[in-house]
């Protein structure tokens, strides 16, 4: 009986592997093992784990594969543990999911270095390759090969995978250069209120970009005789915004200023991938971005995206709930700078090691080791701004950090519609936190965390927040379905219990 089940798995990923058009060598080289194994598994004569038939899954992009990893993940955490040792932050899964958008622009070869396996990435792959896009893993599952199709086929895209990311959103600005018309599923992602595309469709208009929004799908239609005439002005300082508004200016035969733009680490790797594209930038890291654009980009290109700031914040943030000694590698310090002030004022023990350079050959990194600390409330409230201020992202970290702190802090989250109100998720934990209004928190600590069996929030960072707080919290928790932490997250929980927690990843039978 076993032995027939495992020939009729070993017949599925054949069929997989042949329908993506990959030879058995193809797929070792993508897992990482040998073409001998690759064939024992296709015979039956192999056993294999779920782990190894999920990651088989993921490198064929194959539901059907997938079949034994059925069901939402959980995470069953034992916490009330102390963290030690040293770890190291993964690439930026924004700068990724926007190079991945980017790769668009060009016709020859990408390579992206470290990409982040995470669920947002495959959701892009998995749109990319259903219009033609050619996409391996390389370099034992680490490096990520892209080779664009002479047309793309918008006609097969894949509605639902495109559905479960808001990147798609930034497929825009590379396509108006490619054709006359086409059609996008209506953006998702995280669930985070009300986000309007009109700041992207102001932009794009100057490029002669005009959308219809109908039946769930964006229906655009492109004059190619209009261009930018005179500087292009965002009405919202976005992240996403300013990408757009960048991939359609690569490829403008022109120069297009844009001003009021994103300075963040994102838009930062955007401009450098797109320097290593041929297109000139000047003013990165500014709130006015010149771009030289190139009407026909045909280049082999291999760029590394740089370290993701928010994760960082998310593992100081682990180090401190958890009254922890812990060394956090490669933290592209130049996006966390306000975070760490504040922490400062707060009391938090940490050091830092001298500067050193990304892979990319410009973003400065450094380690940081934080330390267990008593810690005071900060004396004004916690409230994003657009970089250099604190990370919008990072603010939900702040109220398990607060929740640590001896007295009552304010957090402002003025920028999503509803995302505070998943923050309050933490009383379940213990955490004593007051809800004064959609955007407006009140936490008062210090928090004695108390285990809880709970459901994952529909929000990445809160998410992970109360990820945090289990690990605090003595006992054995449970938090369900945490689909949207494997959105931003690299084996996050793997991750951390090589530092010291105890986290189990299990499915419903």
């Amino acid at each position: 009986m076993a032995d027939d089940y495992l020939v009729r798995i070993g017949k599925l990923i054949r069929d997989a592997r042949q329908h993506r058009g990959w030879t058995q060598s193809q797929l070792a080289e993508a897992l990482g093992t040998s073409q001998s194994a690759v064939n024992r598994i296709e015979r039956g004569n192999q056993n294999i784990s779920l782990e190894m038939i999920a990651r088989i899954g993921e490198a064929l992009e194959s539901e059907i594969v997938s079949l034994g990893y059925a069901g939402p993940m959980h995470l069953r955490v034992v916490g009330g543990r102390r963290l030690s040792g040293a770890i190291d932050v993964k690439t930026s899964k924004n700068a990724c999911v926007a190079l991945l958008c980017a790769s668009l622009l060009n016709k020859g070869r990408t390579v992206l270095r470290r990409v982040a396996r995470i669920e947002e990435v495959y959701r892009l792959l998995e749109v990319l390759n259903s219009i033609g896009v050619r996409t391996r893993w390389i370099n034992d599952g680490v490096d990520l090969e892209i080779v664009p199709p002479a047309e793309l086929d918008m006609g097969a895209i894949d509605a639902d995978a495109a559905r479960r990311t808001r990147s798609i959103i930034m497929f825009l600005g590379p396509l108006l250069h490619r054709m006359d018309s086409f059609k996008l599923p209506y953006a998702g992602g995280c669930d985070l209120g009300t986000r309007t595309i009109e700041p992207h469709m102001i932009a794009l208009r100057r490029f002669g970009l005009d959308i219809a929004a109908t039946e769930g799908l964006y229906h655009a239609q492109v004059d190619h005789s209009i261009s930018p005439d005179r500087p292009i002005v965002l009405t919202e300082r976005g992240d996403t915004v300013t990408e757009n508004a960048l991939l359609a200016a690569a490829r403008h035969d022109g120069v297009t200023v844009i001003r009021n733009a994103s300075s963040n680490y994102m838009v930062q790797d955007l401009c450098f991938f797109l320097e290593a594209l041929g297109v000139k930038v000047e003013g990165i890291g500014t709130t006015t971005l010149t771009v030289h654009g190139m009407p026909t980009i045909d280049v082999d290109v291999d760029y590394s995206p740089s370290e993701d700031p928010v994760e960082a914040m998310s593992l100081l943030a682990a180090a401190v709930v958890t009254e922890s000694e812990l060394t956090v590698r490669r933290v592209p310090i130049e996006f966390l700078e306000i975070e760490l002030a504040v922490l400062e004022e707060m009391g938090l023990d940490h050091d830092r090691t001298p500067e050193y350079v990304a892979d990319n050959g410009r973003t400065r990194l450094v380690d940081l080791t934080v330390r267990p600390s008593k810690l005071e409330a900060p004396i004004d409230k916690i409230h994003p701004m657009p970089f250099p201020g604190l990370n919008i992202d990072n603010v939900p970290f702040f109220a398990a950090i607060a929740a640590s702190a001896q007295g009552k802090t304010l957090i402002h989250d003025w920028v999503y519609d509803n995302r505070a109100i998943y923050l309050t998720d933490l009383n379940r934990l213990g955490g004593r936190l007051q809800l004064l209004d959609p955007h407006r928190v009140l936490v008062e600590g210090p928090t004695r965390w108390r285990a809880a069996e709970m459901m994952c929030p529909p929000a990445l960072r809160p998410a992970v927040v109360v990820l945090l707080a289990m690990m605090a919290a003595e006992g054995t928790s449970v938090l369900r379905n945490v689909y949207v932490i494997n959105r931003g997250y690299e084996d996050l929980a793997e991750r951390l219990n090589s530092v010291g927690a105890q986290i189990e990843i299990f499915r419903d039978i």
